[in-house]
């Protein structure tokens, strides 16, 4: 692992059982990201990628291989460790969103920004007014259109300044206009140097990414 690798994923196995049969979600999957880099997970549904993203992130746990996020391993850690790591690290996007219910939006973000025991370099609502949704502040989750949604969950995301965002969809709720400007946020965190992975079926998402790696089958076919 380079000084300039965020990430580092190394031979990912994911194996599920359902009955008597196995299904292997990833095969032996290794990514890496460098700091400032966008990198794009394209494939069909269910070619392994949000199963990637979520072993990345230490919300799974590979039954094979290792990560590690900034030289530190996420892999094989309590689950204590993982969340502080993930509170202070990353950015996560899944598609069942990052938002607790029973908060507003803009106490969403201020959460994980508590949480990562820091204040980040923008306040909440500059967070929000970045994602189009400042004037949500004050909603709850159950209150927001899908695509509304996923842009609080990019804001909370963020909150914390992570070195590496990896969202699962980042844009798929969304319409051309609010998707570029998901994208220049994108784009402005990548010129200071957070790297992201994105799980997408975008070619506008795909066209931004330093890197496309196709998944198929639970592989890297390319």
């Amino acid at each position: 692992m380079t000084d300039s690798n965020v990430l580092e994923a190394r031979g990912l196995y994911r194996f599920f059982h359902a009955g008597d049969e196995e299904v292997q979600a990833l095969k032996g999957v290794s990514i890496v990201a460098e700091r400032g880099e966008i990198v794009a997970l394209v494939g069909p549904s269910g070619s392994g990628k949000s199963t990637l993203l979520a072993c990345i992130a230490g919300i799974d746990e590979p039954d094979g291989g290792y990560v590690k996020i900034r030289g530190q391993r996420m892999t094989r850690r309590s689950e204590p460790v993982k969340a502080m790591m993930r509170a202070r690290s990353l950015g996560v996007v899944l598609q069942s969103n990052n938002l607790i219910e029973h908060l507003t939006v803009i106490q969403n973000v201020t959460l994980a920004q508590r949480l990562a025991g820091k204040k980040g370099t923008k306040k909440p609502i500059e967070l929000l007014a970045e994602a189009g949704i400042e004037h949500l502040a004050h909603s709850h989750p159950s209150m927001l259109s899908g695509g509304e949604s996923v842009r609080a969950s990019i804001a909370v995301a963020l909150a914390n300044d992570p070195p590496l965002v990896l969202a699962d969809e980042p844009t798929g709720e969304l319409d051309l206009a609010n998707e570029e400007n998901i994208l220049q946020v994108f784009e402005r965190l990548r010129n200071q140097g957070v790297a992201f992975v994105l799980a997408t079926h975008s070619a506008a998402v795909a066209q931004r990414a330093a890197r496309v790696v196709h998944l198929s089958d639970g592989q890297i076919i390319d």
